[in-house]
């Protein structure tokens, strides 16, 4: 049998990882930009502007998109569309997502972008705890070297950004919106962690774990939507400001978009280096609005990017090295 050539397969990985960077982080950009203008903006005109309050209502939409188109391949692929693992397993992925994502919602009512971002950039630490804890994962030295400069880069990048006012320089250090930030990051955290074990475990395409997983979470976020009487006041704050309607369904669509490309990063290189491209997208994201706003860089921001990517460029060269180690150390 003739091997294909080495060359070739470093190529083909590089194409792959290019298009799961690429996917991830323009899909979540939009994202981000989306769940700032819903939840922390006003719709209407004059007197009658409202804010919209019912962040579990956009799970609901989100998931409930993702589980529709995700089935819906499925079954234009003719794979099965039996669960692979036990139910109860997509359900504790499904409840872990459900609860970052809220909390994700939920800090923007307390939290600028920017500190929300900073505190994004410390996912690689929690994710590599639950590694350890959940799949015994042995992280080396260079691993952790690696969190710590990029969480340090991106903290020295973010921290310069200047304060718009100080009322709202007061709200963002509120001890409510810092704790929903960390519950955010621990359960997202796991979120990850746990689906690349199930793909390890099981062996499962991409799709079955999203159909499965977003569908445990529709059944979920609904039942919580109607017990605390939130479901039909939400539909009503839609049918009453279509631009908050036509905002929430292009949110669910590059929600699904990503959730698609989050689960083929995490499936084919491993949950450290989704949070890994996590991490600098949300360098990306600061960069792009320094950009678009004409907003200066200052030495320290300089400094900052430097390291995250210096830190990135370095393990990509160690990596290229032969270590001898197991799959899962990296």
């Amino acid at each position: 049998m003739v091997e294909m050539p080495q060359p070739q397969l470093k190529e083909n990985h590089t194409l792959s990882c290019a298009f799961a960077v690429a996917g991830v982080m323009i899909t979540l950009v939009i994202y981000g930009f989306l769940q700032e203008k819903i939840m922390a903006g006003e719709y209407g005109t004059g007197d009658n502007k409202e804010k919209f309050t019912f962040s579990i209502f956009l799970v609901f939409c989100n998931r409930i998109t993702t589980s529709t188109i995700s089935g819906a391949v499925l079954l234009a692929t003719n794979k099965s569309v039996n669960p692979v693992a036990p139910i109860y397993k997509y359900c504790g992925v499904s409840i872990t997502n459900i609860i970052s994502t809220t909390c994700q919602y939920e800090a923007l009512k307390f939290v600028s972008f920017p500190v929300q971002t900073l505190a994004k950039c410390a996912k690689m630490i929690p994710v590599m705890v639950w590694g350890t804890v959940i799949m015994q994962k042995r992280y080396y030295v260079k691993d952790y070297s690696l969190a710590v400069f990029v969480t340090i880069g991106c903290s020295l990048f973010i921290l310069n950004q200047p304060m718009i006012n100080t009322e709202k320089s007061k709200r963002e250090s509120t001890v409510r919106g810092v704790s929903l930030m960390l519950g955010y990051l621990g359960f997202d955290g796991f979120t990850s962690t746990f689906q690349d074990k199930l793909f390890k475990g099981y062996e499962m395409e991409i799709q079955n774990q999203i159909f499965f997983t977003t569908t445990c979470s529709c059944f979920i976020s609904l039942c919580w939507l109607i017990f605390h009487g939130k479901f039909i006041p939400a539909i009503d704050f839609m049918f009453r400001h279509p631009d908050c309607f036509f905002d929430a369904t292009v949110l669910s669509c590059v929600a699904t978009a990503s959730q698609f490309f989050i689960s083929y990063t995490i499936r084919h290189f491993g949950a450290l280096t989704f949070a890994i491209v996590m991490t600098t997208k949300q360098l990306v994201s600061i960069v792009l609005s320094c950009i678009y706003f004409s907003h200066p860089l200052d030495r320290m921001q300089w400094l900052g990017g430097a390291i995250v990517f210096g830190s990135l460029y370095t393990k990509n060269l160690l990596r290229n090295k032969p270590q001898g180690l197991p799959t899962n150390a990296q």
